[in-house]
């Protein structure tokens, strides 16, 4: 079966790029110095790609996940980066699987509905700047002995400096990342334990002070990051059919915002031409030689937004022009919801 058999819209992914991107990030960040963001994928079958680069936690943005995660066998230490007011589900997974999950606390009633719902352990979410979750950095060491008071054990802190991921200066995105960094230490400091977790794709390198990184993007990048100077490729393309021509100067393609994210900016076209505007079930793209029933690329701008949409991955071996790829496996994203 080739690519060209495949309804579109439809994910494609360079299995080459996937294997590269995942192996580099391993050569700096091997084993537990990295805890892949599944969210970013939100695939159990990429998850034991991961496994079996040496990677064994890891880190989830939903219940549905850890969910998933724990059914699928990966479950001997995942982290719920994420606060939660209705932790009943982490408790039935803690019940009946066998499992670790760590969950991420910020405020007192975070802590209650932990340890409400069963929940043994915990990190203190701090704010490092990018104004979402965590509590302040001065709070921290409070919110710990308040935990350890109600039962839980506290491994230490996390913070994501989520603000700094796509700076383009290089300098500046590494002075603030420590700058960031310097307060997610002066809260350990209060709390204790031996896990600093945070970080991401686009820190990958210049974070130094985590002792575990939460990144996920990287494994088949996305438009925005790939602005960066990162040694991650993008291997990930939305494949479309041109369904009109009817208008001059302009091809319209089958795929829309139905079938990718576009709040990091319009997609990439692979080939001649420029993205006009994305609609619901359509792309709209300038043409120059375009004809109905051609196959055409898009490159995602945002990868965790646009897999979500989607039902599986297709693999290749390598992207081709001709967008006529053999295929390889396909990857059920198994993942999405609540």
């Amino acid at each position: 079966m080739k690519t060209s058999d495949l309804t579109t819209p439809a994910l494609i992914a360079d299995s080459k790029i996937l294997e590269t991107n995942i192996a580099t990030m391993a050569s700096k960040r091997p084993g537990r110095e990295l805890r892949p963001h599944v969210k970013a994928f939100k695939s159990t079958a990429m998850a034991k790609k991961l496994v079996d680069a040496g990677h064994e936690t890891f880190c989830c943005a939903t219940i549905r996940e850890l969910e998933g995660m724990v059914k699928a066998g990966f479950g001997s230490d995942l982290l719920l980066a994420n606060e939660t007011l209705d932790a009943k589900r982490i408790g039935e997974l803690l019940v009946e699987g066998n499992c670790r999950i760590t969950v991420a606390v910020d405020s007192l009633e975070t802590i209650d509905a932990a340890v409400f719902a069963g929940v043994k352990e915990v990190l203190i979410d701090v704010n490092v700047g990018l104004q979402r979750c965590g509590c302040s950095p001065d709070e921290a060491g409070f919110l710990s002995e308040k935990a350890k008071a109600s039962g839980l054990k506290v491994r230490g802190v996390m913070g994501y400096e989520g603000h700094l991921m796509h700076d383009p200066n290089v300098r500046r995105r590494t002075e603030k990342t420590q700058e960031s960094m310097e307060l997610l230490i002066l809260a350990h400091e209060a709390v204790g334990g031996d896990v600093i977790s945070g970080g991401g794709t686009g820190t990958w390198e210049c974070n130094q002070a985590v002792t575990e990184l939460q990144a996920g993007s990287y494994v088949l990048m996305d438009g925005d990051y790939s602005k960066l100077d990162l040694p991650f490729k993008e291997g990930l393309l939305l494949l479309t059919t041109v369904i009109s021509t009817s208008k001059s100067g302009y091809a319209v393609l089958d795929g829309g915002l139905k079938a990718l994210s576009v709040d990091s900016g319009n997609p990439k076209l692979l080939g001649e031409g420029e993205v006009i505007f994305c609609s619901d079930e359509h792309t709209t793209i300038t043409n120059g030689s375009w004809t109905v029933g051609q196959r055409v690329g898009l490159r995602p701008s945002h990868i965790d937004p646009t897999i979500a949409k989607h039902e599986f991955i297709y693999l290749v071996e390598e992207i081709e022009e001709s967008l006529d790829a053999e295929l390889l496996e396909t990857l059920k994203i198994d993942l999405r919801g609540w």
